[in-house]
């Protein structure tokens, strides 16, 4: 069960009702803990919502680093 189904929806969601910055650094850094197999918040991820979410959340924080002004 996915979380978001769109880019928009998830950065609408991470910046507006979060209220995180999604900065260059922020968001390398996400993409490496999601791809980190042995970070057990990673493992807890992926069973809960499955590897092809959690590759679409990683492609989501590339897109959004590469957006980023900062």
């Amino acid at each position: 069960m996915a979380l978001f189904t769109n880019y928009d929806e998830w950065r609408s969601s991470i910046t507006g009702v979060c209220r995180l910055e999604l900065t260059r650094s922020y968001c390398e850094e996400r993409r490496k803990a999601l791809a980190d197999e042995s970070d057990p918040a990673t493992g807890d991820f992926v069973r809960a919502y499955g590897p092809a979410y959690r590759d679409t959340v990683v492609s989501w924080f590339r897109q959004a680093g590469e957006e980023a002004v900062k």
